[in-house]
């Protein structure tokens, strides 16, 4: 029994030992590793992880798909029957207002304006002498009159004729770029059959639909990013200038125009693109890595390193992208957040930043800081 209880004497005593020997007389660590950053001086302290807040832009954009288009697009075809007895076009090249295209043989045409022409001159002729006669007395007014309609029948068939025959010379309606010619020289068209297209590329136009349920976050004005994949590693900026009134209800969307400047031509009708309609742009904003949030409940912490000590903060996020989140309030520039090893400390815990370049008292280095705009996200349904 006494060398039992000796036994237990000396295991307490060995317990008090180390316990005073890890903790000290103030209850708190005493290893060497503290200093600046690292714990309170002649403390033990966790190692953790840290960073410092990083600076950067954000960008709320709803994310969209849709087509290229023409600003302008019309398919030249001939408003009369005939044939085509000349093509003056140059597939795929630049062509002005009203520059001559195709024209049609014109023999029939002008041989009816001949004809117009020579029912008008006796029509007048016989619109004279009913006057005379009428005035003298010898004519009837029914006779005046069926001369007054006449004459004017045939001013009408003759303005028909020098119309129908202008319109053998077909024309470019508006400056662009012509594209592949439907027909030959020598073929018979009828109205309406197809001859060439001519295109407005630069600008260009890009229709896309976006859901309903952000009809109050878009507006005129509003730049838009885009990307073809037919142009990989290139990016294009527009305007949108234009959203239609109607609601599609089959799909509940919106569809919005937006024009794009196209100087080099690099672009063209009916490429498929993606596109990020910009909302909202925040210069200045604090982001954090997304890794150092602690969710508790409905709420978000971080656990900021202040004077070697971590401390529980309660912050509000915005928008989250590519592994960073955006930090709203709660945190300051310059502060420092632990990343790595949240689970092992709580509110005041004495804490090491191990990846400190340099050792005990250098600043973490900040991860992602950047100028640059951070990636797009769709902003909050409103």
């Amino acid at each position: 029994m006494k060398r039992a209880l000796i036994i237990l004497a000396l295991i307490t005593a060995a317990s008090a030992g180390g316990y005073y020997y890890f903790w000290g007389p103030q209850g708190a660590p005493s290893t060497a590793a503290g200093g600046p950053g690292g714990g309170p001086p002649g403390g033990f302290a966790i190692p953790v992880e840290a960073t410092t807040v990083a600076i950067g832009t954000v960008v709320e954009a709803i994310p969209a798909v849709g087509s290229l288009r023409s600003t302008e697009s019309v398919l030249i075809a001939p408003e009369i029957e005939g044939r085509i007895s000349r093509l003056r076009v140059k597939e795929g090249k630049p062509v002005n207002a009203g520059t001559l295209l195709a024209e049609l043989a014109p023999e029939i045409y002008v041989a009816e304006l001949a004809q117009a022409q020579a029912r008008l001159t006796y029509s007048k002729r016989s619109h004279e002498r009913a006057l005379k006669l009428q005035r003298q007395g010898a004519g009837t007014q029914r006779s005046l009159d069926e001369a007054s309609a006449n004459l004017q029948n045939d001013v009408a068939a003759l303005q028909l004729a020098k119309a129908r025959l202008d319109k053998t010379r077909i024309r470019a309606p508006f400056d662009g770029v012509l594209g592949l010619r439907r027909v030959s020289t020598g073929a018979y068209v009828k109205p309406g059959d197809p001859i060439i297209n001519v295109e407005v590329i630069d600008p260009m136009k890009v229709d896309f639909k976006v859901p309903e349920i952000y009809l109050t976050a878009i507006r005129t004005g509003q730049k838009i990013d885009i990307n073809v994949t037919a142009l990989p590693g290139r990016s294009f900026t527009g305007n949108v200038y234009a959203i239609d009134p109607l609601v599609d209800v089959s799909g509940r969307s919106i569809v919005v125009r937006a024009r794009v400047p196209n100087p080099n031509g690099l672009l063209k009708p009916g490429l498929f693109a993606q596109i990020l309609l910009i909302v909202q742009k925040r210069e200045n904003a604090l982001l954090v890595p997304e890794r150092t949030l602690v969710p508790i409940g409905s709420d978000q912490f971080v656990f900021k390193v202040v004077d070697g000590k971590a401390v529980r903060t309660k912050v509000k996020i915005g928008n989250r992208e590519k592994g960073r989140v955006e930090i709203v309030s709660g945190l300051a520039k310059g502060d420092v957040v632990v990343t790595d090893g949240q689970i092992k400390i709580a509110d005041g815990t004495p804490v090491h930043v191990s990846n400190q370049p340099g050792g005990p008292g250098k600043k973490p280095t900040s991860a992602g800081q950047t100028d640059s705009p951070a990636s797009a996200k769709t902003p909050p349904k409103s």
